[in-house]
């Protein structure tokens, strides 16, 4: 079984805790195979402030050590998590033209729409369920606009909000009211080339869970990583090999990692 992480942070991100060496070292205890390093860039972070500068060189720098110091032990790739492109696709372009040569690119929706206040959904405190339906929508809707743009690998952690909403202020959310609408995105990033990450949400709930992964298998969906979201290395690798076997459940028989941005394909 081929293991392997494709969506970790280190101190390059914000809100993460260690360096990539040490990000890659807990991945080469956790006996994995392969890492990449996806440090957020946002156009819109948390605080809903626009990010107008990015510098690549902290993560150049820190991505060279670590592959000096461990890239006999384990391979690591370099990517990147894109956040909230949608907000200003020609600064996105610009940051991504910027950028060395990425393996990964994850495109993420972080935050509520403009008309609700453009928190990032791990801000809110408290809320209805109507109100929370309809933030759905809207992310849904913000999404349909980022997979038409597509200029990234795969779309991460889809039902990103449940994470928030049910897991920290204890609702009972689904997105099954909306998988028509999911199943719209699926017909639009398959013919492009663009896949879905299988977050595995540091061990919680799958993002997205076995209902949507069946949904996008049985629409063709091939395209498909793996990641634990660690902002730290006790996450490294959580959940990847009990994830594996969720995949093989909905019918896939290969998951991908990516090399220049290039899929490459490992059996189940």
């Amino acid at each position: 079984m081929y293991l392997a992480d494709y969506h970790t942070h280190s101190t390059c991100s914000a809100d993460g805790k260690n360096t990539m060496t040490e990000m890659a070292l807990a991945a080469v205890a956790a006996g994995l195979d392969e890492i990449c390093l996806t440090d957020h860039l946002d156009i819109v972070n948390w605080q809903a402030e626009q990010v107008l500068e990015h510098s690549w060189q902290p993560a150049v720098a820190q991505y060279t050590q670590a592959q000096e110091q461990l890239g006999g032990q384990i391979k690591i790739q370099l990517g990147v998590e894109l956040g909230q492109a949608t907000e200003d696709f020609e600064r996105a372009d610009h940051f991504l033209d910027d950028a060395p040569p990425l393996d990964f690119v994850i495109g993420s929706l972080h935050n509520l729409s403009w008309v609700r206040g453009r928190k990032d959904f791990c801000t809110v405190k408290e809320m209805e369920e109507t109100f929370a339906y309809e933030a759905i929508e809207e992310y849904l809707n913000e999404m349909m606009v980022l997979v038409k743009w597509g200029r990234f690998s795969v779309i991460g952690h889809l039902t990103l909000p449940l994470r928030y909403w049910n897991e920290h202020l204890g609702m009972n959310l689904s997105f099954q009211p909306f998988k028509e609408q999911i199943a719209e995105l699926f017909k639009t990033i398959i013919p492009k080339g663009i896949g879905i990450e299988l977050n595995t949400n540091r061990g919680n709930l799958p993002l997205p869970d076995r209902d949507i992964l069946q949904l996008y298998h049985d629409y063709g969906g091939e395209l498909i990583t793996l990641g634990s979201d660690a902002h730290s290395p006790k996450y490294v690798g959580c959940a990847i090999a009990d994830r594996q076997k969720l995949l093989k459940v909905c019918g896939f028989d290969y998951f991908v990692t990516y090399e220049r941005l290039r899929p490459v394909y490992h059996r189940l």
